[in-house]
């Protein structure tokens, strides 16, 4: 996401994401309302099929230039299935690797209303079609509950993308049955703080005094104890910036003792329950 703020500078973009691949990066997080398309444009001109990389689209939203935010809710079977059509034609490929039903049931954001509240199997229906088609190659779930979640293991999720950090541990309970199912946990917002009103994992004295104790940032400690606290945790760190991707980078080489992560363990958590919009 954080790429739209190259956007008129392409080129930067690109080879950002070329050195991501140099760094080991496996695993990117998309959306065509990212940047109305850009991002995936980007990804499309950055990536090769040697580069073994897992790219991972979400439908539910659709670009909205110019609104605030700049997205507007696409819940509908038939919204979806044109959503994952408009990033088939973005990321120039007959079939996505995954892609994410990003519901609005958790976490900050938008909530539906009217025809845009949509029951879970109606929605599973046409992913699981789009699947079958071969149009996606796995589907996984974001901003959902444990109930959500429950309903649609029949459907075979993959993965799900929830509000997840530090300061914001709603979704324990939804973290250990992904983890019981073998579905992988990929926070988003996992320093927290995007949107006004959301505590931030870097203003915590606790993360920036182990920080200081370690040599390293307090956004590194606040990804490093993601990497800790769960197996099945997939990181998605955005940037727009070379030298702050090779610092999400080394977050894999850092380690706590038990005092370490029992302090931050320790850390009060607050709701990431905040509206927008």
């Amino acid at each position: 996401m954080q790429l739209e703020r190259l956007h008129d500078r392409r080129e930067e973009a690109v080879a950002l994401l070329r050195r991501a691949v140099e760094l080991g990066v496996d695993h990117v997080d998309t959306a065509e309302f990212y940047g109305s398309g850009f991002v995936n444009e980007v990804i499309r001109e950055a990536l090769r099929g040697e580069d073994g990389v897992l790219v991972v689209s979400k439908v539910g939203a659709d670009p909205n230039p110019g609104g605030s935010p700049p997205l507007r809710l696409a819940q509908r079977p038939e919204q979806l299935r044109a959503s994952v059509e408009d990033n088939l034609r973005s990321l120039g490929t007959d079939r996505l690797d995954v892609v994410n039903l990003r519901r609005l049931d958790a976490g900050p954001g938008l909530r539906p209303e009217g025809d845009q509240v949509v029951d879970v199997d109606d929605q599973l229906a046409v992913m699981t079609a789009l699947r079958d088609e071969g149009k996606i190659g796995a589907i996984g779930l974001s901003s959902v509950s444990p109930d959500v979640l429950r309903r649609a293991l029949p459907a075979g999720i993959a993965c799900v993308q929830n509000a997840y950090s530090l300061v914001s541990r709603d979704d324990e309970d939804l973290l250990r049955l992904c983890l019981a199912e073998g579905i992988a946990w990929v926070p988003y917002f996992p320093l927290g703080g995007t949107f006004p009103g959301l505590p931030k994992v870097t203003d915590e004295p606790a993360v920036r005094a182990v920080a200081e104790s370690l040599g390293v940032t307090p956004a590194q400690v606040g990804l490093a104890w993601l990497l800790h606290h769960a197996p099945n945790v997939l990181l998605i760190p955005g940037t727009a910036d070379a030298a702050h991707l090779e610092a999400n980078m080394a977050v894999g080489g850092i380690t706590f003792d038990a005092g370490t992560l029992a302090t931050l363990d320790a850390v009060e958590s607050r709701s990431s329950e905040v509206p927008l919009g």
